[in-house]
């Protein structure tokens, strides 16, 4: 027939079809979180015993006894320093260690953690964690990495639009409203218009 298209393909999809929300019970996942998955902070951990090997190695130096006092004063400020960073760090590593189990533990009783355990996420989620633990020390590169991550894992109300995830309420009444009918008007009982109604 003349001024008719191309038929349409039968299997072709819709441009604007709508992706479907995936629902996100809001009592969170329940059940006990994952094995932590990653090794301890290894650049931490050499950090401090490198520091700790260097104290030990003043000390030892600090007994010959054929040092000047100039010598003596100059390695016992190198050891001071070195004991400093050795405790600073040994402190870090016990914060952060800290910090990873409350979070690790908090972060897979939220909604998203449903999504999380059935994609698989566990290692993404422990990356978030170490990310987020060093940030809360004062790391301002180790912030920037956990909000992208965060991003990616759907801790914002944004990037849980972007993944099409939503937290619904499983107690929800679903069941239609009942509606309120408008104060008489003066109308006749046989008027239709009386039966008219406002739906919220």
């Amino acid at each position: 027939m003349s001024g008719m298209g191309p038929a349409p393909k039968p299997n072709a999809r819709r441009r604007n079809a709508t992706v479907a929300m995936v629902e996100l019970p809001a009592d969170g996942r329940q059940g006990p979180a994952p094995a932590w998955p990653l090794l301890p902070d290894i650049v931490l951990s050499t950090r401090r015993d490198t520091a700790q090997r260097k104290a030990d190695d003043l000390e030892l130096s600090l007994q010959e006894p054929e040092l000047s006092a100039r010598q003596r004063a100059t390695l016992t400020r190198k050891l001071d320093s070195a004991r400093e960073e050795a405790t600073v760090l040994t402190a870090q590593l016990a914060a952060q260690e800290r910090v990873e189990g409350e979070l690790w533990v908090d972060l897979w009783a939220l909604p998203q953690a449903q999504e999380w355990e059935r994609q698989k996420w566990v290692r993404e989620v422990a990356q978030y964690v170490r990310w987020k633990a060093r940030a809360e020390q004062g790391d301002l590169d180790a912030a920037k990495e956990a909000r992208q991550l965060g991003d990616r894992l759907g801790l914002t109300p944004l990037a849980l639009l972007r993944l099409r995830w939503k937290v619904v309420d499983s107690g929800q009444d679903t069941e239609r409203q009942p509606v309120k009918r408008r104060a008489s008007s003066g109308r006749r009982p046989d008027d239709p218009r009386a039966t008219l109604h406002v739906v919220e």
